[in-house]
């Protein structure tokens, strides 16, 4: 049933979903780069602090040597001396251990941005249950595991025996020498060992990184549903924000139509469009207060003629005025002359007619 979910995630994931596996702590970390970091870690420290540290306790164990002597052999002399002894090691290798803590943590972060997240920690049958636990054993990802375990360590081991066989006879003798030429020559042979190692290593640890993150990110793809289902959680419905709109529409057509029978005049181009114009003592200039075309120009006009509001053909200025301007706006200083001559037209129509009714 996994299997054939994940064969129907074909999407690329959305950054929400990315974002959210951050927040589970749901990263690309390969285990390879990691200790990569820790061998180059363990590299500088015995390149820059063995001597140090070497010469530090030889000196601090030599003076507790030579004075052993003074020391009681009581319970609280044997404690002060374990105290002593390991205030001494704390001392020599602090540093280098906090250069091997930081060299770790760089690992992580050169992977990932920083992560806190307590998901993994919270309690889950799953990972209690013995049917779960032997998914995980016989997995692929467990056998690729094994097989990528396998052939590491026959490489180091290969690797190794190259570069300690040419120095064979060496090593054969090193146990007859002093102690003094032993350690510098151990320092050496420890450094051409974690040289060739990182090398090896970093090969290693690219190719992994970058199937993990290959793994990750198809971990990651989404179905068509989760992104409509996501969209519709981000965005909302789309079926919904659709009737809300068309809700609207139809709230300010209502309103526009009831602003109609208050308009000085309605331009129209006979069949297609009307604009309904309002100008009083005082405006500085006519306002458009409804438009529309086809059968909302027609439902204009009909209004207009209820409600005794002159209709004026002019095809040019109807579609100059209907392209230009929007509702409750202000007709373009360039109209000026020519909505004028309109408004005249009519103001003269209803002079005439007044004094026909006088």
């Amino acid at each position: 049933m996994a299997e054939s979910d994940q064969s129907e995630k074909t999407e690329d994931p959305t950054q929400k979903k990315l974002d959210e596996a951050l927040k589970r702590g749901d990263v690309a970390k390969s285990q390879e780069v990691s200790t990569w970091f820790s061998l180059v870690g363990a590299a500088l420290v015995v390149a820059m602090f063995a001597p140090s540290i070497a010469g530090r306790l030889g000196s601090d164990m030599t003076g507790i040597l030579a004075n052993s002597w003074q020391i009681p052999i009581d319970s609280g002399g044997v404690r002060e001396l374990f105290f002593s002894s390991g205030m001494m090691i704390i001392a020599a290798v602090g540093l280098p251990f906090l250069f091997l803590v930081v060299l770790a943590v760089a690992g992580n972060l050169v992977q990932h941005r920083f992560v806190w997240s307590g998901e993994n920690m919270k309690p889950k049958l799953s990972k209690v249950s013995p049917l779960s636990g032997a998914k995980r054993i016989f997995s692929k990802d467990s056998l690729v595991n094994f097989t990528k375990g396998v052939v590491k360590i026959a490489a180091v081991g290969a690797l190794m025996f190259a570069v300690l066989w040419p120095m064979r006879d060496e090593l054969d003798t090193m146990v007859r020498r002093d102690v003094v030429m032993i350690l510098p020559e151990t320092r050496e042979i420890s450094l051409q060992l974690l040289g060739a190692i990182i090398a090896l290593m970093a090969v290693v640890a690219a190719a992994d990184f970058l199937w993990q993150r290959h793994k990750w990110y198809e971990r990651q793809k989404m179905t068509i549903q989760e992104i409509k289902d996501e969209y519709k959680q981000s965005e909302g419905d789309p079926m919904v924000k659709g009737r809300i709109r068309q809700i609207r529409m139809e709230r300010a057509r209502k309103r526009m139509m009831a602003a109609v029978p208050s308009a000085t005049v309605v331009v129209t181009n006979p069949t297609h469009y009307a604009v309904a114009l309002k100008y009083e003592d005082g405006m500085q200039a006519p306002l458009c207060v409804a438009k529309g075309s086809d059968q909302v120009a027609l439902k204009i006009r009909e209004i207009a003629k209820a409600n005794d509001v002159p209709i004026v053909e002019n095809p040019p200025l109807a579609r100059t005025l209907y392209a230009q301007i929007e509702i409750d706006q202000e007709i373009p200083e360039e109209h000026y002359r020519a909505v004028a001559e309109v408004i005249g037209y009519v103001m003269r129509l209803k002079k005439k007619k007044s004094w026909r009714r006088n």
